[in-house]
């Protein structure tokens, strides 16, 4: 008679353990920049006003060539990557990387980048983190075990709209489809709420409703190495993230984005049906 034996939950790779020293070495190439606006350093990407440096690059190299040795594996899906497969989030581990999220901030030295990592197990995310390396901020979750900062656990607040702080994207790369939506969008969540405010990383934002210092963040399109390690941490943390019309984000594609607290996402997620 054969048995099954079930596989414990503590059994589950230490993603954290593996990864995250992997990030903080990352974040001092970030940290060592040296005029990234210098000749060759800079290259235009599609889309409007959209950049990527060699800094991107020499980030995403090392984290790739470190996760290969730890997961040898696993597949990649990342920013500055010339040949994503996005069906690879469909095998058994793929991690999906952001090597500088904010790279019109880290060009113009606003200290406000961040790497973003998501392990994502056939189409599920399995681990998220967030890396901050000017702050020192390192996000992470795990599904069923909760969000932390720096080893603390995290919770999004209970403010209701009225009293909420939100921060929102305006799609800089898209601004001849999508700015005059983005703006009009941020004008009513900026009536209802307390203030608004942009800060240009998306994993950031979304990691700040998460931790409670913001309560509402949105974007009309963002790609999947933007938000699929957020998104984990802030439902880890207990916020609710969706598309704009309240389905479910897709990690294969671009999609809007939405998030927000159980006090503030229906009446985000009322205002954003009105723009998609």
């Amino acid at each position: 008679m054969s048995v099954t034996v079930k596989k414990k939950e503590d059994e589950r790779p230490d993603y954290m353990k593996k990864i995250g020293p992997v990030m903080k070495e990352a974040g001092n190439i970030i940290l060592s920049a040296h005029d990234p606006e210098a000749p060759g350093c800079l290259h235009v990407k599609p889309g409007t006003q959209n950049f990527a440096t060699e800094y991107d690059v020499a980030v995403q190299d090392f984290i790739e060539e470190r996760l290969a040795r730890e997961f040898p594996d696993a597949f990649f899906v990342a920013e500055e990557a010339d040949d994503n497969v996005f069906s690879s989030v469909n095998r058994r581990l793929c991690f999906i990387i952001d090597p500088i999220d904010g790279t019109n901030c880290f060009i113009h030295d606003c200290r406000m980048s961040c790497i973003s990592i998501a392990a994502v197990s056939h189409g599920k995310t399995v681990f998220g983190a967030v890396y901050n390396p000017y702050t020192g901020q390192l996000f992470h979750a795990e599904p069923g075990r909760g969000a932390y900062m720096n080893g603390k656990r995290i919770h999004v607040s209970e403010r209701p709209f009225g009293m909420a702080m939100a921060v929102f994207g305006p799609c800089p790369y898209y601004k001849d489809t999508l700015a005059v939506k983005s703006f009009d969008m941020a004008r009513e969540v900026f009536c209802r709420c307390v203030d608004i405010h942009r800060t240009g990383s998306a994993a950031i934002d979304i990691c700040s409703v998460a931790s409670g210092s913001c309560d509402i963040f949105f974007e009309l399109i963002l790609q999947p190495w933007d938000v699929a390690a957020g998104k984990l941490i802030v439902e880890e943390a207990g916020g609710i993230i969706s598309a704009a019309d309240g389905s479910p984000l897709p990690v294969d594609r671009p999609s809007s984005v939405i998030c927000g607290t159980p006090s503030t996402y229906p009446e985000l997620l009322e205002i954003a049906k009105k723009y998609v």
